[in-house]
């Protein structure tokens, strides 16, 4: 484990193991990819130069996790600008407007995280919560638009199929356009 002060040291050596020396173990470029998510800070050391190779090291862990399968972070349009950059007279300023952007994205995220929290916050005995009375809502709005398009209700049970038609009187048809008129109403509001 690391003090407050010093990060970890991983030696790298020369058949490409890497050695936790503060846990005394062998790990992979997967065990570091968990430290660095853990927030453990380490550096990578040649093994025989003693040299800093932390940042082709990380470099190597976002490459194996861009390989996988889903978890592409990396657009081809960012990388390919990202390249373009290399011998810029703007590269000297690239890592640190790089490093600014990901703190910010990162304090965003965690702005986000808590309000999708309080959204969705409790969730209930089963992680629905607030998501099953927003789903009975829903429902509910859709039932209302359907009932738009069934104005005179649905038939008892039962009487469906012994209905019989009546004649309709002028009375009968007129208040039938009024409902037209206001159910059109509605349907424009929508």
């Amino acid at each position: 484990m690391s003090s407050k002060n010093q990060p970890i040291v991983i030696k790298k050596y020369a058949n490409r193991r890497l050695y936790n020396t503060g846990s005394s173990t062998y790990v992979t470029l997967e065990d570091l990819a968990v430290m660095v998510k853990a927030g453990d800070e380490f550096v990578v050391q040649d093994a025989k130069t003693g040299e800093d190779i932390t940042r082709s090291v990380l470099a190597q862990i976002i490459f194996d996790q861009e390989a996988k399968e889903g978890q592409s972070l990396l657009p081809i349009a960012f990388l390919r600008q990202l390249i373009r950059f290399y011998g810029d007279s703007m590269q000297v300023m690239i890592p640190s407007y790089l490093e600014h952007s990901m703190n910010s994205f990162a304090r965003e995220q965690e702005k986000l995280r808590e309000q999708m929290s309080k959204a969705f916050g409790g969730m209930g005995q089963f992680g629905m919560g607030n998501m099953e009375d927003q789903v009975r809502r829903n429902m509910e709005l859709f039932q209302k638009a359907m009932s738009m398009f069934m104005p005179f209700g649905q038939p008892p049970a039962g009487n469906a199929a012994r209905a019989e038609p009546s004649p309709a009187s002028d009375t009968d048809i007129k208040a039938l356009k009024e409902q037209l008129a206001e159910l059109q109403k509605k349907l424009d509001k929508l």
